[in-house]
């Protein structure tokens, strides 16, 4: 059978080889009923086997779910599946297993956002385990696939409070484990500058109850995030980014070396570096402006609200 790439593989199903002595089935190769399925799967197993591939992909179409039991019938395991398909896999050596295992962590994200009176942008949720509790938070959410950290904060600020605000540094990441259906949780919380010129609080009333600028003072006076030491802990990284105290982590995009490829790079700075050098490259950073030079300040806020989601169900990643 011919792959994708135009090179012949064994067996009576399409596909392509991968960089690990495997196979890739093609599932737009498949065929059109459970007949023809198992007999090209009772066919091709023992060619595959025969050439000396290792682990084998199938990805099943919801057209074809149809074919999910047959595949496993026949040594396929499910891997992981998607709202338009299922991923299967089978190891053909009698070796131990070494294809990786489905992702292991969702990724979420919660944004401090100070404005020139030192207040912080916070939220009440209307769902999840906050719920009713009359708990302020920073706005918090998931990354979406493709979405960069930078992103989805700048994201979840806008559709959550209608506030348009732009991505300065990563302040604090938490990392948690056994959140949602057993998988592991890492929680960035990330400082936010706002936009110049005036804006106004749009709340996003599907998701939210109340969404307000409070005073610093009082946010951290909140019992909820003082009676949590990690929540205090991410509390003292806004605090001192919004002072000038603290620069967290950069962020640049850098290409990577794979087809062009540009990858969002989290950093710190050298503590010798001259003002001079961090202003040439300023503009280079993820979300800064250029014509704003200065300290982390007006846009920190809400971390440890942020933190709030992070302690009751995971990084409001899970809850959002």
């Amino acid at each position: 059978m011919a792959g994708s790439g135009g090179a012949a593989i064994p067996g009576r199903l399409a596909g392509h080889e991968d960089a690990y002595e495997g196979l890739i089935l093609d599932p737009a190769g498949l065929p059109s009923t459970v007949e023809e399925f198992t007999a090209a799967m009772d066919e091709s197993i023992p060619a595959w086997q025969e050439h000396g591939y290792r682990g084998i992909w199938l990805k099943v179409p919801a057209s074809r779910a149809h074919f999910v039991g047959h595949a496993v019938d026949r040594g396929f395991e499910f891997h992981h599946a998607e709202k338009d398909y299922l991923m299967l896999t089978r190891w053909l050596p009698a070796s131990e297993n070494k294809l990786p295992p489905n992702a292991s962590h969702q990724v979420g994200v919660g944004a401090f956002v100070l404005n020139e009176r030192r207040e912080v942008l916070v939220v009440q949720e209307r769902n999840g385990p906050l719920r009713g509790k009359g708990v302020w938070k920073m706005p918090t959410g998931l990354v979406q696939a493709g979405e960069d950290i930078s992103e989805a904060a700048e994201r979840e600020v806008l559709e959550e409070t209608g506030v348009r605000a732009r991505f300065d540094c990563v302040l604090a990441m938490r990392q948690a484990h056994g959140f949602a259906f057993g998988k592991s949780d890492m929680f960035f919380c990330v400082g936010l500058k706002l936009e110049p010129g005036p804006q106004e609080l749009s709340m996003q009333e599907d998701e939210l109850v109340g969404v307000r600028w409070m005073p610093l003072a009082e946010y951290l006076a909140i019992d909820f995030h003082a009676s949590r030491p990690l929540l205090r802990q991410i509390q003292a990284a806004c605090v001192a980014w919004a002072d000038g105290t603290y620069r967290g982590l950069c962020g640049r995009k850098l290409e990577a070396g794979f087809s062009g490829r540009q990858d969002l790079l989290l950093f710190g700075e050298a503590a010798d570096r001259t003002g001079a050098d961090k202003l040439a490259e300023r503009d280079m950073w993820i979300g800064l402006d250029t014509a704003a030079a200065g300290g982390g300040g007006a846009t920190a806020a809400g971390a440890a609200a942020s933190g709030a989601a992070v302690a009751d169900g995971g990084s409001k990643t899970a809850q959002t």
